[in-house]
């Protein structure tokens, strides 16, 4: 009985000091997580970089004096796939006036993201999440997700779920140039 008590005291200290780990790193937020957190509409956006399918490290800042649309998408996500030929209108028509569409991709593997842009003939940048860093810095959780920053770098709209049409992507925009007050997030 001595030598079976002793077992259990061993088994018992080693889920305690395993369930104070996974604690601690929650806490300290080391463990993979999603939409640690939302931005503010108003605020200046968090710079990030990222690297294209190219293989070329983008900064969010590069884009400066622009109005810049971060889409957070995925290949398998439906609402993501069909949104993407508004983006690419969109991006086709307001480029001259300085448009930027960011297509961020989350987690997925580079093959798979070049095949879909390659066979949907998408040419704005397309930027790799790989460790979801970004998507967490802008508080996604669920897909799609589309930030509008404006040439300022101020966040202007934050759009969880929903459909960007090209009719709202181009009502954005105007209401970007035309310095409207900022609106708060919108969920549809």
């Amino acid at each position: 009985m001595n030598s079976s008590y002793r077992k259990w005291s061993v088994i018992r200290q080693s889920l305690v000091l395993a369930v104070a780990a996974v604690a601690l790193a929650l806490a300290s937020g080391a463990a993979w997580s999603m939409g640690s957190r939302v931005p503010v509409v108003g605020t200046p956006v968090e710079d990030f970089e990222l690297v294209d399918l190219s293989g070329t490290t983008q900064r969010l800042s590069q884009y400066r004096g622009k109005i810049v649309l971060l889409n957070f998408w995925a290949t398998w996500c439906k609402p993501c796939t069909i949104e993407m030929p508004a983006m690419q209108a969109s991006f086709n028509k307001l480029q001259d006036i300085g448009f930027v569409v960011l297509a961020i991709n989350e987690l997925e593997d580079e093959v798979k993201v070049r095949a879909h842009v390659t066979q949907n003939g998408h040419t704005f940048p397309v930027l790799m999440d790989r460790d979801n860093k970004v998507a967490n810095q802008f508080g996604v959780f669920g897909l799609p997700v589309s930030v509008f920053v404006d040439p300022q770098g101020v966040i202007r709209e934050y759009i969880k779920g929903g459909l960007l049409t090209e009719q709202m992507i181009s009502d954005v925009v105007a209401r970007i140039q035309k310095q409207e007050p900022v609106k708060a997030a919108l969920l549809r």
